[in-house]
Parts: structure tokens; sequence; C-alpha cells
């Protein structure tokens, strides 16, 4: 069975499991009901939260990754029944009075441990932003609210990566090659943005993101019904409720630091811009106006032009087994952990590429499991991410619940001349999703409900963005990147350069990236919105980027964060300056510093989401 789970061994088995997790779960809810208050109340709700899910995490991942159309389906429809099961359990008054009398208990509350009153606020949080105070009628809405925002989020996630198709008589004869022909039309599927052609570019941009009906209704009812939601259990926005036990812990924080980040970057965005322009009157001088769909190329040609790092020369420097090991050596120096790979069993795993790695530490032993899903396969969406597909907790019976954890990246598949070869960007994003993968594995806490990355979303991303910044050191890539054929070190100047090429048009990257997340910021807040989406982009767009927002172009209906990252796409700013801190104070100095690597497992993995996430940067 799929991960070792017997009944998933087909896909009708996701109705055995998900019957079988409902089953165990009504018994709980019962068990807690009838518990006096004390620890074992948020023992048995987590164990509540362990059974749903084990299967909710697992079909999560199923329903996107795996190759056979049946699994994926039945995957999805386990997922929607689960989650719907969630949000009533969120609602369910006599449950949450169960959890109300602990919280009310001075004297058991005294003497709770940190970690465990904090689960058991944790888990009363959950109720509150679901309407457990509010009348039954009013708590119908707000499932029912749920339930219509997750259907208008699968909606909208689809919509984002639906090509648009235009009549080929439209577009110049000569560029209409890079596009798939369909009889008389042509698919643009996304951007071109490498293209060195201005006009593909153009019109890849102009007609990828013109916009559509439909997908415009599916956001504005999405971020009113968010909004209704938010209002309806009493916060003033949707983005109140949601960066509630964030470190930022309110919009009015996010914003006051993404205008000082822009602020700081302003005059430096502005000479990267120029830069770009300059680049393009040389390339192109009867068109030398930079538009949004210049941004990514002429960047990429600055670069180039500056430090020549064509992936072409660096590739044979990264085999897939090279990086493998110099993340094995930099654990092992780092935290005294080693990665080993495992036999699988027979309908384990989904594809039979994926490899499954065990984590095993020098003294305390096996830690955990990876499953690498790494390769380019039919079907399988191309985003790198990382999936909690189990969490791990103290069992009753004082065994510790391993957690499992999937890596999935898109990596092209080894030839008969060549191993897996990784471009720089691709090792980066593998050093990203394996910090996520190692804050799994280390964030070993008792409760499941914070194990590993279950933690606020804007903290999430500081180790995985930690880990970049060890695979742009040349002390560590030093240690492993050997030519696959020659075993000849990558010349310190060929990293040297490679890093260097990084700081070319940042400001503007980060710009953009400021651009969006204060989109979806405003998306998120005080309703009804003053003006149009549309509206809403060109004018953050003009003040906040700076660069010119095209006529009828809607690149928010492609903004497929909008779903997950609701108005906390800056957590991804906010984790790297937290990042950057704790690189320039703990690892700069020495990469292999066990004692820092100790320090940060202690004071910052180990906890999961089981500590303030402020605290947790403070030490």
């Amino acid at each position: 069975g799929l991960f070792g789970v017997p009944e998933l061994s087909c896909p009708e088995g996701f109705q055995e499991a998900q019957d079988k997790a409902l089953q165990e779960s009504e018994q709980l809810v019962q068990k807690a009901c009838s518990t006096p208050p004390g620890p074992e109340t948020v023992m048995i709700f987590d164990q509540l939260s362990d059974a749903l899910c084990r299967v909710a995490d697992l079909a999560d991942f199923v329903k996107i990754a795996h190759p056979d159309f049946a699994f994926r389906e039945a995957a999805e429809e386990a997922c929607r029944n689960i989650g719907t099961v969630v949000e009533k359990l969120n609602t369910d008054v006599d449950l949450c009075q169960s959890l109300r009398r602990l919280l009310a208990d001075e004297v058991v509350m005294g003497s709770l441990d940190p970690e465990t009153r904090r689960v058991a606020e944790l888990f009363m949080f959950d109720f509150e932003i679901s309407g457990i105070h509010l009348d039954e009628e009013k708590r119908k809405k707000a499932v029912n609210l749920n339930v219509r925002i997750l259907d208008l989020c699968n909606e909208f996630l689809t919509g984002t990566q639906l090509p648009n198709k235009i009549n080929k008589h439209v577009l110049p004869e000569h560029i209409r090659h890079n596009f798939t022909a369909e009889g008389n039309y042509l698919q643009v599927a996304g951007l071109h943005a490498d293209c060195p052609d201005d006009l593909v570019r153009e019109a890849a941009y102009k007609i990828f993101l013109y916009p559509d009906a439909g997908q415009l209704n599916c956001l504005e009812e999405l971020l009113t019904s968010r909004n209704s939601l938010a209002q309806l259990v009493g916060y003033e926005t949707f983005a109140h409720r949601a960066l509630q036990g964030t470190m930022a812990k309110n919009p009015e924080t996010v914003m006051r630091f993404l205008e000082k980040l822009s602020d700081q970057l302003s005059e430096r965005s502005r000479k990267d811009f120029e830069m770009m322009t300059n680049m393009k009157m040389k390339l192109s001088p009867q068109n030398s106006k930079l538009m949004p769909w210049d941004h990514p190329y002429y960047s990429g040609v600055l670069r180039a032009e500056k430090y020549n790092i064509d992936p072409g020369l660096y590739c044979p420097f990264f085999s897939l087994g090279a990086c493998m090991e110099g993340l094995n050596s930099l654990f092992s120096q780092l935290l005294g952990i080693s990665l080993y790979a495992e036999q699988t069993q027979s309908g384990e795993v989904w594809s039979e590429d994926v490899r499954k790695l065990a984590v095993v530490h020098e003294t305390e032993g096996l830690l955990g499991y990876i499953y690498c899903d790494f390769f380019q396969r039919l079907d399988k969406p191309h985003q790198d991410c990382h999936f909690t597909v189990r969490g791990g907790r103290l069992r009753e019976n004082g065994e510790y619940q391993l957690p499992v954890v999937v890596l999935m990246l898109s990596l092209p598949h080894s030839t008969r001349g060549a191993p897996t070869l990784l471009s720089p960007g691709m090792m980066e994003n593998l050093f990203h999703e394996m910090g996520h993968a190692m804050h799994s594995m280390l964030g070993r806490t008792r409760y499941q409900h914070v194990t590993g990355t279950r933690c606020a979303t804007d903290f999430a991303e500081v180790p995985s963005i930690l880990m970049e910044y060890f695979a742009n050191d040349y002390r560590v890539v030093n240690q492993f990147a050997r030519h696959y054929k020659t075993g000849q070190p990558l010349p310190k100047n060929m990293v040297s350069r490679l890093c260097e090429s990084k700081k070319v048009c940042a400001a503007a990257d980060m710009q953009l990236q400021v651009f969006y997340a204060a989109l979806d910021q405003i998306y998120h807040g005080k309703h009804p919105l003053k003006k149009s989406t549309t509206e809403i982009l060109k004018e953050t767009q003009e003040r906040v980027y700076g660069l010119p927002y095209v006529p009828n172009t809607a690149w928010h209906l492609r903004f497929s964060h909008l779903v997950g990252y609701g108005a906390k796409y800056y957590s991804y700013l906010m984790s790297r300056a937290v990042a950057s801190m704790v690189w320039k104070q703990c690892f700069a100095q020495n990469p292999f510093d066990r004692a820092m690597g100790e320090r940060y497992r202690r004071e910052m993995l180990a906890h999961g989401g089981g500590k303030e996430p402020i605290l947790m940067v403070e030490g």
C-alpha cells in the first residue's frame, strides 16, 4: 500500500481509510467530552487531529502527484470529506466545551507544561476562528462559507493554470512556432519569460494574462466569502483572522514591514530598472521602454553578460548524487544526522523512480522518512514542494510516531551518458526543500498538531531559506561540487561568479515580491474593496513595483498563491529577513559549526509550532 498503509493498495482503499479515520474520530470526540479537564484532554484532541490528518495529509499529496487518475480522484474525494468533517468539528459545541473546561481551570492549567498549554490554546483558537461562539444558525453559515471557500479555491487554482487560445492569424507568422497549434488557434500556456524575442514575450504576456470573466467572478466571490467569514466570526478583515498567531500578528505590522522594505529598496531597484532599460536599448533600440514582460528576461541577460553563468557550465558539477552527498555531509557535520537509502516494498511508492531515505541521528537513531519524488513525469505539477504525509507525535504507548514527508521536484532524468545534472537554480531548490524536510524530522514535538512545519506561515520558510544561504557558500559547495566525468572540483571563481550574479537586479526582483505581497494584503483587507480587483492591481503595480500596468491584462487571475497564502504572501519576505539574521549571526563565520547547529536545532527546529515563533527567533 502507498507509504506502507495497507488499505491504499488500490484507489478504493481511500474510502476504507477515510471510514476508519471517521470512526476513530467519533470515538475520540465522545472520549473528549466525557474526560475530566487535565493533560489527557489535550492528548485526546491531538489524537483526534492525528486520526484525521493521517488520511487528509496523505490524500492532499496523492490528489496532485499520483500518476493514476483513479487514485487522484479518490484522494480528492477523501480530502473533501475529511475537510467537511473538520469544519463541523470546529463548530461542535460539546467538543469545544470540554476544552473550555480545561482552559478555565486555573489549577490544572498552571500544572501543564508550556507546550501542552500552547497546544490547548491553539485548538481553542481553531474553534474561535470557525465561529464557535455564534448561535446555531450563524455557526451553520460559517460551515457553509468554509465549504464554499474550499470549492472556490479549487476552482480558482484550476483557472490559474488553463492556457488561453487565440486565432493564429492575429500573430505575425514568424513567431507562431513558439506556441502550440490547435487547428486555426494557438495555445498560450505561459509567459515565455526567457524567450529572447521581445515580441514573443509581449504576445505571451498579453494573451496569457487576458482577463477571463469566469475566473474574475471566482476570485471576487472568493475574496468576498473570505471577508464574510472573517467578519462573521468577529474579525475586522480576513487578513486580521489569517495573521493571528503569526510572527507579524496583524496586517498593520505587515504593511509597515512592506513599506519599510520598499523604501529601502526604491533607490536600488530604480538603478536596476535603469540597467535593464539600457540593456534593452542596446538590444532592441526600436522599442526601448521597459515593460513587465522584460524584467525576468533582461535581468537574466545582465547576469549572464556580467558573470557568464551559463547553466551548461555548472550542471556537470552538480550531479544529483553529488548534491545529495553534499547535503548528507552538511547535516552530519552540523547536526549529527545521516541519510540512508531504504528498499521500498511493493506498492509503497507511486512511481518506480521515487526513492525513500531514512533519516538517522548518530545517537538518537531513526528520526523519520523522506520520500524523494524528484523526476519529471507526465501530469506531474511543476512546482517544487514539501508535503507532510504523517506528523510526528508521542503515542499513548510511549513510542514515537515517526514523521513521513515527501519532497517533490521536477528534475530531468539521467541519460545513457550522464547522471541527472542540476542547474544552480535546481540545486538551490533542492537545498531549500531539504530545509523543510529537516524541520519536519527535527521538530519532534509531543503533539502532532504542532509537529515539524506545522507552525506560523511566516516562520515556516525560515529553515528552508536558511538552507539557500548554505547552497550559496563556497565552503559548502566546495565540499560536494565535482565534475561527474573527471571528478574535478568546481573552481572557486565559478562559485564566486555564481554568488555575485545573484545580486544582479536583486532589488528589482524583491520589489516585485513586495508588490505581490502588498496586493495580497489589499485584496484581503477592508471590504467592500474601494475599486475593482483589476483597478487595484493597476494602482498597486504602478505605486509599488514601478513598471507600467498593461491594459486588458489581469495578472492577479494567475496569482495561484492567493489560495494557499491568502493574506500571507508576505511570509516569504519576512522569513527571508529572519533567515538572513540567523545566517549572519550563527553560520556565516563557519557553516559547519556543530555547536551552532545544535543551538539552531534546540532553539528553532525542535519546537515545530509548539512555541511562539518570535521567541524561537530571539533564542
